[in-house]
């Protein structure tokens, strides 16, 4: 075991990892993973809550305005895939021109906001049409200093530079591992080669990218998450962010039953053991409740990085550990760079 934290980690090791049964089995490779995360990141731990979703514990409460998203597309999306069929974009803010974006950003600005994601819905090939808005981004960046993240889905050469030319902070990728998922999750018939090529792209360019691997959105069930991380192993992302299919009530996977908490810690202790130098983030989307707790315990014993709307008793298991926590209002990819003045408080 003492061979995982000083070597490379190679491909059998994070079999076992995957090929464990219950939580006891993983116990090793969790005490292998913190150790990771301690040697390389010390014992620092941050917790984020944007602006979309209303968080409060005893230890921290969201605000309504500080990072918000928006969609480019507002309610539209060509996919309409299994498990999200366009709900998710009815909580973002709509802004489908770019004089739309400017003046709505212009206007949270002038509220307080301090960022925001810019997203939308896919178009058939998989993209998010952000290049046409990529003149109106450069003018966000340059006359109201907001940080600025975008949710690009495959994107191409093109779009990538013009979206590095506007000054975009960072750009947010979903990553698929398997064919099978994308044809019958996210109904499109290219491959998994596409995310690789986005990856590609990204690298290449200079971006600073943040890749999201979704832990059981093959219906619920692990397929692809390892073959997600060893194609973003190929290149460098500036952090990894790793997120859980949720049933959403009104898809047609709303009767779905979500990956466990150990199959989601399995692919954050692969992550943290195959990226011991990466920001570690658990995102935002994942099962809620009792479901959530779990979770976010395995989580800080995985050694994350960071967490999004973290439960409470992932706070104080932090704190047990004698973790050197911190608050954030931004979007949890920010954990590339240690954010400042977003951090607003401290535990």
């Amino acid at each position: 075991m003492h061979n995982l934290l000083n070597a490379k980690i190679f491909s059998q090791d994070i079999n076992a990892v995957f090929s464990t049964n219950n939580l006891e089995e993983l116990e090793q490779w969790l005490d292998a993973a913190w150790k990771v995360k301690q040697e390389n990141f010390g014992n620092k731990i941050r917790f984020y809550a944007p602006s979309f979703t209303h968080y409060k514990t005893k230890k921290f409460c969201s605000s309504s305005i500080d990072f918000p998203t928006i969609s480019v597309t507002g309610k539209g999306c060509a996919l309409k895939c299994k498990h999200c069929g366009g709900l998710i974009l009815e909580t973002m803010y709509p802004a489908t021109t770019s004089k739309e974006l400017f003046d709505l950003c212009a206007k949270l600005k002038k509220k307080g906001a301090l960022g925001c994601l810019i997203s939308g819905g896919c178009q058939p090939d998989g993209s998010v049409p952000l290049g046409k808005f990529a003149e109106a981004i450069a003018r966000i960046k340059r006359e109201l200093g907001l940080v600025v993240f975008v949710h690009t889905g495959i994107i191409n050469q093109r779009t990538v530079a013009a979206l590095k030319n506007a000054g975009v902070d960072a750009a947010l990728i979903d990553v698929i591992g398997s064919d099978a998922t994308v044809e019958e999750v996210y109904n499109m018939e290219i491959t998994v080669d596409s995310y690789a090529e986005s990856l590609r792209i990204l690298h290449e360019a200079g971006m600073v990218f943040v890749p999201h691997v979704i832990v059981g959105l093959h219906h619920g069930m692990l397929k692809g998450e390892l073959n997600a991380l060893e194609m973003i192993s190929r290149y460098s992302p500036s952090a990894l962010v790793i997120i859980a299919f949720m049933p959403i009530r009104g898809t047609e996977m709303q009767h779905i039953k979500p990956p466990s908490p150990l199959d989601i810690a399995k692919v954050m202790v692969a992550a943290r053991l195959m990226f011991p130098k990466t920001p570690l983030v658990l995102g935002c989307m994942r099962p809620k409740g009792a479901h959530r707790k779990e979770t976010d315990m395995l989580a800080i014993k995985a050694g994350v990085n960071a967490i999004a709307f973290p439960a409470e008793e992932a706070i104080e298991l932090a704190e047990e550990k004698t973790c050197e926590c911190s608050f954030s209002l931004s979007c949890c990819a920010q954990i590339y760079f240690d954010a400042g003045s977003l951090a607003v408080s401290s535990v």
